[in-house]
């Protein structure tokens, strides 16, 4: 039986979902620290997995083998494993303060596999006090937490779906832990300009590709919903009427969206995303001047055997 796509709005669970973002922000600090660095600052993202947020492998500061470290949104823990065998848990209920997980986090790391120190100050929100700070974010409603997880694990398996046929050079469908989104980047193989100076920007915009995402909504966008842009994108770039109907630009955030209500009580949602991330990677390589054979190939049509 197919699972059910259930309502999220962001006005409904903002407490416990801005300190799962907080959360979040320290495993890519973690990320950010020891693993060797990637282009478009690939080394810094997580991944959603069958029980939660996740980092890569990273190397243990001590040189003793590797750790991952990671949220169970099943058990409700924050953890860090070592490849050596040993774990930590931290509970992440009853309601704790993000100051004090992310000091236990560290502590954990440092017991099984040497010290390290992180920039605290999360990064892309609206709040600034340093991770090992915050007690001001303390909510975490289990039941809500478990609504999340299973829309994002929804929303993730129709993006992998969608990148696996592309045959140029495509991301994992990334977590995102600065904006608190699960997404897939693909890249026409062309250098772009990066649009700012900001870190970020510099280093994520200096290649020309396409997003297609999907996040569960926040101050600016109080539903989740999938998301699509291209950087560098023309003018009239948003002059498109992409499928199914329900999608459409949002001039706010300079995306074409999909929302996840005008599809979640559907007979098949994860086949309208899909139309949706289609519609949307077709139109922006058309007008963005991608080679069309590579195009296709996000359709599953494989490019000509010379």
């Amino acid at each position: 039986m197919a699972a059910e796509w259930p309502k999220l709005s962001y006005a409904a669970w903002s407490a416990t979902c801005d300190t799962l973002h907080a959360h979040s922000q320290v495993l890519g600090k973690l990320a950010v620290e020891l693993a060797p660095p990637a282009p478009q600052l690939q080394h810094a993202a997580l991944s959603l997995t069958a029980r939660g947020w996740e980092t890569a492998t990273l190397p243990a500061p001590d040189g003793s083998g590797a750790i991952v470290a990671g949220l169970d949104l099943r058990t409700h823990e924050a953890f860090v494993e070592h490849s050596g065998g040993r774990g930590i848990r931290i509970a992440l209920t009853p309601n704790r303060p993000v100051a004090e997980v992310t000091r236990e986090v560290l502590e954990a790391v440092g017991r099984l596999a040497g010290e390290v120190r992180i920039y605290p100050t999360p990064q892309e929100v609206p709040w600034t006090v340093p991770l090992d700070e915050d007690t001001e974010h303390a909510t975490y409603d289990a039941s809500q937490v478990e609504t999340y997880f299973a829309a994002a694990t929804q929303a993730a398996l129709v993006l992998a779906e969608f990148r696996a046929p592309f045959r140029g050079r495509s991301t994992p469908v990334n977590a995102w832990w600065g904006t608190f989104d699960l997404a897939a980047q693909f890249f026409s193989g062309r250098p772009a300009d990066p649009p700012s100076d900001d870190f970020i920007m510099r280093n994520g915009g200096d290649a020309e590709q396409i997003e297609i995402g999907w996040w569960p909504g926040d101050l600016k966008h109080d539903g989740a919903a999938f998301f699509a842009f291209a950087y560098p994108a023309p003018d009239d770039f948003a002059k498109a009427d992409l499928s199914p109907d329900a999608a459409h630009w949002d001039s706010a955030l300079g995306e074409f969206v999909l929302d996840w209500d005008d599809i979640r009580d559907a007979a098949d949602p994860h086949g309208l995303a899909l139309e949706f991330a289609r519609s949307a990677f077709i139109h922006s390589c058309e007008v963005c001047g991608w080679d069309p054979v590579l195009a296709q190939s996000a359709e599953g049509i494989p490019p000509p055997v010379n």
